[in-house]
């Protein structure tokens, strides 16, 4: 007896399906999925397409719990029934919808785009966490609001387009969260980073007062949070020398300390690093003049970030472009000779020392 054709096989099976009742067909699905499953070292295409339209017409007659297993089994393959596919990830059912948007490489940018824009909360963070964002369906996921803006920020594979930069920096919320996160992704562009740091920070930092707000007694001294006492340096301390001792008193860590507004921590943390007296690194941190706080984040081998976002949140006025500009020509000078320059930090933490510490115009590469 010879074997009924595929073709014919699909045809009576979909007459089957018709006239099927509910667990018949979840038992018919459950075979399918074993066969897709089974046949990875097979190509895929041609039995994808074959029976995406059985499987569509199985989705219509079982229960939630049957599609969300069809929808982690879809999401692995690398090709998969494609309107199958599509229904799962517009499915009302985040449960359903999920697995399929996170995992699933045969979803095509424009579905995802669809889902993006017309889909729940849920159905776009999954979407924010997948592997590679690519950047139109960052725009569109960028329009849904600030928490999905930083879930893609916080994503190293989400692909950004100048247009959704743009975006960003006009919707910056007013705590600041999205310029924060933007600032502190690693490779941001720097023309990004020097538009967020010139545009008007309304409430970005609410809790250091901008210039025009401090009173006139106080506009010689630069509005730094008050420094540190004997008994916040001496609770820092362990912590900071264990961080250090495990490798983890790392640039990630020391830029947390500075966007947090943690001065015991960060200034130990740069003492330690960079092997200078604590007196020194009060004395870089309130000086008007950044080029010694410069030197000092380069001796503790930090990144331009990290040095940026110190000196950036060391006082309440926001560095001018022209200050930006010289502060990260003297980095990337350091760079050149990264130990040459750690070996004359000291010169310059005993010229600091000795100098008069109520003139903080004081120049502190003056001996070079």
């Amino acid at each position: 007896m010879m074997a009924n054709s595929p073709a014919d096989s699909l045809v009576e099976l979909e007459d089957a399906v018709a006239a099927c009742p509910p667990e018949r067909c979840a038992h018919i699905l459950s075979g399918i999925v074993n066969l897709l499953t089974a046949s990875r070292d097979r190509p895929l295409e041609l039995l994808a397409a074959a029976v995406d339209g059985v499987l569509l017409r199985l989705t219509e007659r079982v229960a939630a719990s049957a599609l969300v297993q069809l929808g982690a089994a879809l999401a692995a393959l690398a090709v998969a029934p494609p309107e199958t596919l599509r229904r799962l990830a517009m499915h009302d059912d985040p449960d359903v919808a999920c697995p399929v948007l996170l995992k699933s490489q045969a979803l095509s940018t424009t579905d995802l785009v669809t889902v993006a824009t017309t889909c729940s909360e849920r159905h776009q963070r999954a979407i924010a966490a997948r592997n590679c964002v690519e950047p139109d369906v960052t725009e569109a996921l960028i329009k849904r609001g600030d928490q999905i803006c930083l879930a893609l920020i916080k994503n190293p594979g989400t692909k950004f387009s100048e247009a959704a930069y743009a975006t960003l920096i006009a919707g910056a919320d007013q705590d600041g969260e999205i310029a924060k996160a933007l600032v502190l992704r690693p490779g941001i562009p720097d023309l990004v980073v020097r538009k967020l740091l010139s545009a008007p920070s309304g409430k970005t930092v609410p809790a250091k007062p901008s210039a025009s707000s401090v009173p006139p007694a106080q506009d010689a001294t630069p509005a730094l949070q008050k420094l540190p006492s004997s008994t916040d340096y001496a609770n820092a301390r362990p912590e900071i020398v264990a961080l250090n001792r495990v490798g983890k008193l790392n640039d990630s860590t020391v830029n947390r300390f500075a966007i947090r507004g943690e001065t015991a921590n960060l200034f130990t943390a740069l003492s330690v690093l960079s092997g200078a007296p604590i007196e020194i690194v009060e004395h870089v941190m309130i000086d008007e003049d950044c080029e010694g706080l410069v030197m000092a984040c380069r001796a503790s081998r930090l990144n331009w970030t990290t040095t940026l976002a110190i000196l950036s949140n060391r006082s309440g006025t926001r560095l001018s472009f022209a200050e930006r500009e010289r502060a990260q020509l003297i980095f990337e000078t350091l760079l050149l000779s990264t130990s040459q320059w750690t070996v004359r930090w000291g010169e310059i933490a005993t010229n600091a020392g000795k100098s008069d510490p109520g003139h903080r115009g004081a120049r502190m590469g003056g001996s070079r």
